[in-house]
């Protein structure tokens, strides 16, 4: 019954959100700094944690400890075991969730205004003090060895780890997060320990919160969330190049249709021209509209059911990448018809109309994004951990109206190199040759 009252509570979160989001910049008695977005409306408040560093940390030999260690954090902490921990937050009306991806350990948690004190010190104890007891550990390595054991059958998996090895060799981003069958056997419970020293740190913390709190509520709370939390942990990762170039990786995989990820380097998301790259990304290959790779892939040839691009820009290293897939006997056109359009759009460039049409979805569909306390919290932290100003929701869709057609041009002769893409296909691809 409780946590139906929570789930009523998140969709009333969602039906009223604001247009209008104010963004308190917030700073604890103990030096903790967040954003905060305060509304009274209900007595709900959404707090989202991004932990710079993620896998990426994980120690020489030891890939995938990260993603063991953050599996186990709510199976208990302190005194309480997994079931007591989940009995706990049932009892309360929260919600916790924790993730990791490379470069960054995240924390979710939902709870009622009036439970505030008792989720935020489970939150505190989940974060300081983990269990980490033996059974835990090995049922929950069994599912990550059971997801190795799966991905390793998953043609798209295949293609994503080939690309990333070939792209980044030994650095962190160059394996799978989850590691091997063989590293996360080896792991130890002193392994996972030091991976949450390493990675659950003070001074690589954004955070976010949306809600029914005050900024001076806020601020206590925030020093009792991190009190015990190490001030520090190891250096990150240095910066990588992209060390993949031009041409094609064939994976022979039993399958009726071929699976292709393709890519060159990208854009960092601090470059002045990044507003241009993510509008022709939108045009060339972006999901939310019609692309031109839909376009000319799906709609006129026929020869898949899906095709798109995207900007990805890591703490270390930046990727603009692609996917299609395609019955054996057709990926080769799809690939041609790819590379062409890549070259196309780098030598002519995109119209006038095309930008417009751009615009008016990219700053149309912005708003949208605000839909509940959940959503703007996550919106925010994301923010934060990417650089941007508080404004930046004020002054997003302004940024984007600003490209002109003159920008957009010249990004797209800088950023598109078609002789550099690279195409990684699994499968059983007909006249397609790999060059490596």
């Amino acid at each position: 019954m409780i946590r139906l009252a929570l789930a009523a509570v998140m969709t009333l979160c969602a039906a009223t959100a604001q247009a209008e989001i104010e963004v308190q910049e917030v700073t604890s008695p103990g030096g903790t700094d967040a954003w905060l977005v305060e509304t009274h409306e209900i007595p709900f408040v959404a707090v989202e944690i991004f932990f710079r560093g993620g896998a990426s940390l994980d120690r020489e030999g030891k890939r995938g400890a990260a993603n063991l260690m953050t599996a186990l954090i709510e199976e208990g902490s302190g005194d309480l075991d997994a079931q007591a921990f989940q009995i706990e937050l049932e009892t309360m009306a929260a919600e916790f969730s924790y993730d990791v991806y490379d470069d960054a350990l995240t924390v979710s948690a939902r709870f009622l205004t009036d439970n505030r004190d008792a989720a935020v010190a489970l939150l505190n104890q989940s974060l300081t003090d983990p269990r980490f007891d033996e059974p835990a550990i090995e049922r929950v390595r069994g599912q990550v060895l059971s997801n190795i054991r799966s991905d390793a059958q998953d043609p798209n998996d295949i293609a994503s780890e080939t690309f990333y090895r070939e792209a980044f060799g030994a650095h962190p981003y160059g394996s799978d997060l989850n590691g091997t069958i063989e590293s996360v056997s080896a792991l130890t419970r002193d392994d996972l320990l030091q991976s949450f020293d390493d990675t659950i740190v003070r001074d690589r913390a954004s955070v976010a919160v949306v809600g029914d709190i005050t900024p001076e509520e806020l601020g206590a709370m925030l020093d009792t969330l991190f009190d015990g939390l190490p001030d520090s942990g190891p250096p990150l990762p240095e910066d990588v190049a992209v060390g993949i170039s031009g041409g094609q990786t064939v994976i022979e995989f039993p399958s009726p249709q071929s699976v292709a990820l393709f890519g060159h380097a990208g854009m960092d998301r601090e470059d002045p021209d990044y507003f241009a790259a993510y509008i022709l990304n939108e045009i060339l290959g972006g999901s939310g509209r019609q692309s031109i790779l839909m376009e000319e892939v799906r709609e006129k040839r026929g020869l898949t059911y899906g095709v798109g691009s995207y900007l990805v820009a890591k703490d270390h290293a930046d990727l603009y990448l692609g996917s299609v897939a395609s019955a054996n006997d057709r990926i080769g056109e799809a690939i041609e018809v790819i590379r062409d359009e890549w070259a196309r759009m780098a030598e002519d460039g995109v119209t006038a109309e095309q930008l417009a049409e751009a615009k008016t979805y990219i700053t149309g569909a912005y708003p949208l994004r605000f839909d509940g306390n959940a959503r703007i919290a996550n919106i925010l932290v994301g923010m934060q951990f990417t650089g941007l100003p508080a404004d930046y929701i004020a002054t997003r869709n302004d940024r984007m109206n600003a490209v002109t057609l003159e920008d957009i041009n010249r990004v797209a002769g800088a950023l598109l190199k078609p002789e550099a893409l690279h195409f990684v296909v699994v499968g059983q691809p007909e006249g397609v040759v790999g060059t490596n």
